[in-house]
């Protein structure tokens, strides 16, 4: 069988690479404890799992009305006490293991959006510089006639990720007290009477 990434440039092997040692790095720093309740999330959410339960609550039920109508001693009478306390505790563990292996999961996520973060920011810093460096060439080209360009020469100005989130934060929701305190730091870093 011929390797998947044989006909991949080595850029874009490179970037699977480092995807895959993160993941590998995420699931390798992880404990037992935490090993065993992803194992155990994992096997919940199959659907075996909840047409094993549908059945166990059901032979349960019909176990205990039997013994009922026969006249015998039931294990868990109507209205099923056992049964209730058994399922309570069962949605409690179920809600706990959900949670632990979402928060672990999450943490893969939050690394996973900064190292995109970091990366939308070194391109638009190179791409920058890259638009620069051609009007600088043209400029100097005596063969190109040179006329300002006001977009390019915006362009060339990388973005300031801090002015970028302050007005996402305007934007989006305007009546904020944090964007009633960003809003402030900048008209007061932009009026020098202030």
């Amino acid at each position: 069988m011929p390797d998947s990434t044989e006909a991949l440039p080595k850029h874009v092997e490179d970037s699977i690479k480092t995807m895959a040692a993160l993941h590998a790095e995420h699931h390798g720093s992880a404990s037992s404890i935490a090993f065993l309740l992803d194992t155990l999330t994992v096997r919940a959410s199959r659907p075996a799992f909840l047409i094993g339960v549908t059945l166990l609550i059901m032979g349960w039920v019909a176990l205990n009305l039997i013994l009922t109508f026969t006249g015998r001693h039931a294990l868990d009478a109507p209205p099923f006490g056992w049964l209730q306390t058994a399922t309570s505790v069962a949605a409690l563990v179920m809600t706990c293991l959900i949670l632990t292996t979402q928060r672990r999961d999450d943490k893969l996520s939050t690394r996973r959006q900064q190292l995109t973060l970091e990366l939308v920011i070194l391109a638009d810093q190179k791409s920058s510089k890259a638009i620069e460096l051609l009007e600088a060439l043209r400029r100097d080209d005596p063969a190109i006639a040179d006329r300002p360009d006001s977009e390019a020469r915006d362009m060339s100005m990388a973005a300031d990720p801090a002015q970028v989130l302050d007005a996402i934060r305007d934007t989006h929701d305007p009546h904020t007290p944090e964007a009633a305190v960003a809003r402030h730091a900048t008209t007061s870093r932009d009026d020098p009477a202030s």
